[in-house]
């Protein structure tokens, strides 16, 4: 199929490409809602399915000129040059100069096609080629990025391929959106029992609890009483980690250790290694020395402090990740309550230090609500179900983010034919 296929020159095939806004005098970010954004390098991520935009003031020739359109390919151009994002739709929003615009000529070549040809392994090492600068800050030339090469078919193949790709990332797109609906359901259900009290306040008042049955309201006091941290469901008690939880500080192993062929058990180093909830395999040790078991909650303890992500299986934790679990199992009360620690582990990341780290002491004794034994297994049989939901989808997820990684290379050189890809999806998804 691929003998069908034209090499031709990226430059070839555009209609524009220019760089952004100079960040400060043309587009500086400011605090106040302008109903203008304004896409940074930090905003763009190929592991996030959403956008953080910073609110932008800019003049109309500006805006007119540099407004971000459908179908507009925006790619980093220093940092981490080759990182890119389709635009699906008119945006109210400009982008800065650490960014590049590429639109395509129409009827030519589809944009979404253009975009799966640039998440490449070919194009990507292309890009690394062409960058210059140190390896903190690379820097690539537009005029470099256009003489890019690559095999490019008919223009209904490239829209049938785009197609099978694009429906591979709506099912992980949906997937990922749903898991944050089911996460902010669990974890409105935990700030409203442990943070807010709102079961114990309704009852000080004189109402029914709202959301729970009357076996489950019954769990709860009615009234509060003062402690060293202020008040407090009666009955219950300030704790600290060290009293309620299990903690293993990580300990990286010897390097010789490491691999990423597979040998051994997932190795997590830091928040490199975490995503929004569970963390990626990238590293693996054939001798690990600190160890967390599936359902344990993983903190992020240097660099920065207090990411938290939950272990789908048994890993090995290097020095850059402490792992907690609950002696009774209570897996869903854990990672939530350090959800909620997020204040003091900002503490420690910006205390004094370019790197910020915090030692087992000093985790042991952050402060952690203990209710009855009765409230935390209502807790757990409310959210469990939610968090194996979420895990679930969680492995569909990296399961179809497998198939697409594979057949991206093969689709786009043309050495998988369609009908075989949708046979290999057809099946993942059955």
């Amino acid at each position: 199929m691929s003998s069908e296929w034209n090499k031709i020159l990226l430059a070839d095939i555009l209609e524009t490409v220019n760089t952004g806004l100079d960040a400060i005098r043309r587009a500086p970010i400011v605090e106040q809602n302008t109903g203008i954004k304004c896409l940074r390098i930090q905003d763009i991520s190929q592991s996030k399915s959403y956008l953080k935009w910073g609110n932008t003031e800019t003049n109309q020739r500006d805006y007119d000129k540099y407004q971000l359109k459908k179908n507009d390919i925006i790619m980093a151009r220093t940092c981490s040059p080759g990182i890119c994002l389709l635009v699906k739709q008119d945006v109210a929003a400009v982008f800065n100069n650490g960014l590049a615009r590429i639109r395509v000529k129409s009827g030519i070549v589809d944009p979404d096609f253009l975009h799966y040809v640039f998440k490449s392994k070919d194009f990507i090492e292309y890009i690394y080629g062409i960058s210059h600068g140190t390896s903190v800050q690379l820097n690539m030339k537009v005029g470099d990025l256009t003489r890019y090469r690559f095999l490019l078919p008919q223009y209904s193949v490239q829209l049938y391929i785009a197609k099978i790709l694009v429906a591979l990332d709506d099912r992980i797109a949906l997937l990922r959106e749903t898991n944050a609906t089911l996460e902010a359901i669990a974890q409105a259900l935990f700030k409203s029992w442990f943070v807010d009290f709102d079961p114990v306040r309704a009852k000080q008042d004189g109402r029914e609890p709202e959301g729970m049955d009357a076996d489950t309201a019954a769990l709860f006091p009615d009234s509060f009483e003062e402690s060293e941290l202020g008040l407090v469901p009666k009955g219950w008690k300030w704790s600290t980690v060290h009293k309620s939880f299990n903690l293993t500080m990580g300990q990286s192993p010897p390097g010789n250790t490491y691999n990423s062929f597979g040998d051994g058990l997932p190795f997590y180093q830091g928040r490199t290694d975490f995503g929004y909830r569970f963390p990626a395999k990238r590293i693996f040790c054939n001798a690990p020395t600190r160890l967390a078991e599936p359902g344990d909650t993983l903190v992020s303890v240097r660099a920065p402090v207090g990411d938290v992500n939950i272990a789908l299986e048994k890993c090995c934790l290097g020095r850059g990740v402490a792992g907690v679990r609950q002696l009774d199992g209570h897996h869903s009360y854990v990672f939530y309550s350090m959800r909620n620690l997020c204040a003091y582990f900002e503490h420690f990341d910006g205390e004094g230090t370019v790197f910020g780290s915090i030692n087992k002491i000093d985790f042991q004794g952050l402060p952690v609500i203990s209710p009855h034994q009765e409230v935390l297994d209502s807790f757990d049989s409310v959210v469990s179900p939610l968090d194996s939901q979420i895990a679930n989808n969680e492995r569909c997820l990296q399961t179809l983010t497998s198939i697409r990684d594979t057949l991206l290379p093969r689709l786009i050189s043309g050495q998988l034919r369609l009908p075989e890809a949708e046979a290999i999806i057809g099946e993942a998804i059955a």
